[in-house]
């Protein structure tokens, strides 16, 4: 390949490989029990850094005023999957600063005083949820909040971030999270929410952020994950979807966000997170693909389906105007659709190599001296 024919986001991937083989090949060169040691996650250094981080944070955070919440969620959920707490007199200053941001209409803000937002609300509610206990869960003002999801609602079937803001597949998740994490999801808020995940669908099976779009990571997981809690993932081409987000992993091992970007560590976690829900949902890729080849078999092979037949695809609009939803016999109890789902069994084979993920995320992610 000649200079002229090297592109610049090629250029990068080689630097990126170069970087990445060169640690790889350092840690192989180690005795084994160095290896050993280079593979352990350091939790006591990871502990002392996030604690920290929820005290005092220097001065080039301020770029990040308005996600406040945010490091609250992040450094939370951080430390209660390392199995770690944090004492009294911290959660209760969590919980009065995610109290203030909280809005006097409903919703979070970035901060005190700011306009609520979807991405904030999320964030503050899994927040106060990791923590716990009487004085955070009843922090939150459920009538209020699920107001400002209502308001928030779009014609589209989507939702807008915030008032006169943008409209996206992460609006939906955030928005459908936060209803069936605190049990006030109902058919108002899901109608048309399929419908508008579906035409984020791309031709690569991945899920774009709006219609028209390129398939990106993080609005792939948001929008599998919100068609699970809505209970249509039958209406999304699974098939195409794993097909996707597995060659999303890159020859270092982790995963990309986009087709032809660079792997980095933010994307293990979004197109990582993708793969436990696919586990969980493998009788239905099965019969997808059984139906798919039905298809191909009875019509012209070069004409391609998509999905179950239109009329899996189609939702009883009707009982949007029923009392008495749950007697219905088309009406899901959506206060357990999260939890049937979470105690699924996942039967499925491996669909990526998780060990070179480890091996990306511990190797070259992992910054063991930072504190």
């Amino acid at each position: 390949m000649q200079d002229a024919d090297v592109t610049v986001t090629l250029r990068e991937q080689w630097m990126v490989e170069s970087q990445v083989f060169g640690i790889y090949g350092y840690f192989r060169e180690l005795p084994k029990r160095a290896q050993t040691v280079m593979l352990e996650i350091a939790t006591d250094t990871h502990i002392g850094y996030l604690t920290n981080g929820l005290q005092r944070l220097p001065p080039s955070f301020c770029v990040l005023d308005a996600n406040r919440p945010w490091l609250c969620y992040w450094i939370l959920h951080s430390l209660a999957l390392l199995g770690e707490s944090i004492d009294d007199n911290l959660e209760n200053s969590i919980v009065d600063f995610l109290t203030r941001c909280q809005d006097p209409l409903g919703g979070y803000g970035g901060g005190p005083g700011q306009m609520p937002h979807l991405a904030t609300t999320y964030a503050s509610v899994n927040s106060l949820i990791t923590l716990g206990g009487r004085n955070a869960l009843s922090s939150i003002n459920r009538d209020r909040l699920q107001a400002f999801l209502q308001r928030m609602k779009d014609p589209s079937g989507s939702f807008r971030m915030h008032e006169k803001g943008e409209i996206d597949v992460r609006a939906c998740y955030t928005a459908i999270s936060v209803a069936s994490i605190l049990n006030f999801l109902d058919h108002e808020l899901m109608e048309n929410v399929g419908d508008y995940i579906l035409s984020c669908q791309t031709y690569e099976g991945g899920i774009a952020g709006e219609p028209g779009s390129e398939a990106h990571g993080g609005y792939t997981f948001c929008g599998l994950a919100t068609m699970i809690l809505i209970n249509e993932v039958h209406r999304l081409d699974l098939s195409a979807l794993i097909n996707w987000v597995v060659f999303r992993q890159g020859v270092e091992g982790g995963f990309q966000g986009r087709t032809n970007k660079l792997v980095d560590g933010c994307y293990s976690f979004w197109q990582g997170g993708v793969f436990p829900l696919i586990h969980k949902l493998h009788q239905l890729v099965e019969e997808q693909l059984r139906m798919l080849d039905s298809c191909e078999h009875e019509h012209d092979s070069s004409q391609r389906y998509l999905n179950l037949p239109e009329e899996r695809c189609q939702i009883d609009r009707s009982h949007f105007e029923q009392k008495g939803l749950q007697s219905h016999p088309n009406i899901v109890n959506l206060s357990g659709v999260g939890l049937d789902f979470v105690k699924r069994s996942a039967n499925i084979g491996p669909l990526f190599h998780n060990l070179a993920l480890q091996q990306y995320i511990i190797l070259c992610s992992q910054c063991p001296t930072v504190m």
